[in-house]
Formats: structure tokens, sequence, C-alpha cells
């Protein structure tokens, strides 16, 4: 092979002519569309089978360990987010289960959706709830620019879920609380970043990361486990994503589906998405600031498309040397 340019300079600035790009694009939507409609029916022929599992773990014998070895055997990118302490709570977790709740009995719906149900025992010596339900919707928004061009967004929203800590029992250190706190205010109006709950949020984001590096330098034993930006496992409870509303995803969906549709006859259509990543960044977007939980979406979905359909086989599974948690499953 020979060139005057490595092969970097060869492969890093492609030049795509306009009307390939235009078909690229058009296709990458296909795909997702029979993606999401794949999903869509797998979800309605995987039901009976799950049902059928609930069944065999809830078998008294079954039941007391099965989410503790599955949990303890999960891979790196759940097991990140659970630290030591994360692992005392989870030991008394009783059950986990998973629904792609707006999908209806024919198939129909959004498959995206995801709801998380934890149930624990009376042995939780941290918090007095025994039930957690958190859920994400998969909504779409189109955003507008400072130049003036259109940016398509999606991804999970949710709302932030408060839980009622014992005293000094909060592994969370008052994030979840302020975040709650927040959304509380969003509810009774008044711009968001005017709210004081607003300013409370970003300071305690700062205080909690000073004390986490506080903490990682003069604790070591374990090094790999729960160093991550989100801290405990629990603020996962709190993470939010975007507000994205119901009606400005659908109305979002149906531009994204009208613009697909005269792609594919072959009509013109504006070119307007913009790829400029300055621009995008000069979106004014708050929940850069005030995320508790960055890698909530991450996290959702490896449990939902690894966790959850894989437990028989992480519960079949000796217990990692490396990453029990000291959770007391075997």
């Amino acid at each position: 092979m020979s060139s005057g340019q490595d092969l970097a300079e060869r492969i890093s600035e492609p030049v795509v002519p306009q009307e390939v790009q235009r078909d690229i694009t058009v296709l990458e939507q296909q795909f997702v569309r029979a993606e999401v409609e794949q999903l869509r029916q797998s979800i309605v022929s995987f039901r009976p089978l799950f049902e059928k599992r609930a069944k065999i773990v809830a078998h008294p014998e079954v039941q007391s360990n099965f989410w503790l070895r599955v949990l303890s055997n999960a891979p790196a990118d759940i097991d990140e987010y659970i630290t030591p302490a994360d692992a005392a709570i989870l030991g008394s977790l009783k059950n986990l289960n998973v629904e792609r709740f707006e999908v209806n009995e024919k198939g129909e719906g959004e498959p995206r959706s995801i709801r998380f149900t934890f149930e624990f025992n009376g042995e939780n010596p941290a918090f007095d709830e025994t039930t957690l339900v958190k859920e994400f919707y998969w909504r779409k928004q189109v955003l507008t620019t400072p130049s003036g061009k259109k940016r398509t967004w999606d991804g999970l929203v949710s709302e932030p879920v408060r839980i009622n800590w014992k005293k000094d029992m909060d592994l969370t250190k008052g994030l979840l609380d302020a975040a709650c706190d927040l959304f509380d205010a969003e509810k009774k109006g008044g711009v968001r970043h005017e709210l004081p709950e607003f300013e409370k949020l970003v300071v305690k984001l700062a205080e909690v990361e000073a004390l986490n590096d506080e903490e990682e330098d003069e604790e070591d034993e374990y090094p790999l486990q729960g160093q991550t930006q989100s801290g405990s496992f629990f603020n996962f409870f709190g993470y939010r994503g975007s507000d994205v509303t119901a009606e400005q995803s659908a109305t979002a969906t149906k531009e994204e589906n009208e613009r697909l549709e005269k792609l594919l006859k072959g009509e013109k259509v504006d070119d307007d998405e913009a790829d400029d990543d300055d621009d995008d960044e000069d979106i004014d977007d708050d929940f850069d600031t005030i995320e508790v939980f960055p890698e909530g979406q991450d996290l959702a979905i490896a449990l939902a498309e690894d966790l959850w359909p894989n437990a028989l086989k992480y519960y079949g599974m000796c217990c990692r040397d490396d990453g029990c948690h000291d959770m007391g499953c075997c």
C-alpha cells in the first residue's frame, strides 16, 4: 500500500456526498425502526417466560439469595456502581422486577420505557420503604440551536424518587433529597435555575464530590468498586435525564416520521439537522449541572438488557472472589 498519508489521516475526515449522506441517514433511521419493532415483539414473547421464572424465584429456598447472587455476579458496567455500603443494603433485596410497561398485550406501545421495582425484606438497615419503584420514559425532543438549526435528542427521562433514610444512613449524603426538593419546587412553578433549591443542589453536588475525593484518598480497600462520578448506587433513584413531556415527545416523533416518509419517497426536505458540536454546547441544559447520577440511562439499560434477562445465568455462576461486596450470598 503506497500513499503519502498515514492511515489516520486517510480515515479521519471522510468526504461524503450530500446525496449519499442523506441515504445513510435514512437507512440508519430504518435500522432503528426495525430494532424497536423487534424489541416490541420480543417483549410479548418473553413475558410468559419471565412469569415462569418468577415462580421459580419465589420458591423459599431460592428467593432467600437469588438476587443477591445475581448482583454479586453482575457484569462490570453494573458492578462498578455498587459500593460496599450499597451492597450491605442490597443484601436485603427480596425481589427485583423489570417491566417494559408502555407495551400492551398486543405488542403496541413504546418498548424502550422501563419500570424497575425493588422489593426489600424487613431486614433492610437503611430506610423504611419495602418497595422502591423507578420509572424511565423514552422520550424524543427537537431542539433549536443558537444558530437556528435543529437537533433531535432522544433518551430516557425520569422523576426522582425520594427515599426515607434512617438516621445517619443516607448513602447519597443528601444528594437524593436535594434532587427531590428541586423537583418538588419546580412543580410549583418558576424558572429552574432561579429557584433556591437549584443552588442548594449545585452546592451539595460540589460538597459531596469533595467529600468523596477525601474518602478515596483515605480508603483504598476497594479501589475499583463504586469509584464512579455517581457515588452511591442509590443516587440512581435521583436520575432525571431531561424534562421532555409526553406531548413534546409525540410532536417530535411525528415530525421525524413525516420527514422520513418524505425522504423514502424521494421528496426534498430541509437539511437543518445540526452536527456542529460547538453549536450543541451552546444549548442551555441545566441537567448537566444538577444531575446526581449522570450514568443513569446507561445503568438502566444495562439492568434491563443484561442483568434482568440473564438473571438465571448469573444466579448459577459461582460468586466472583473480587466482586461479592460482602453481600453474604454464598
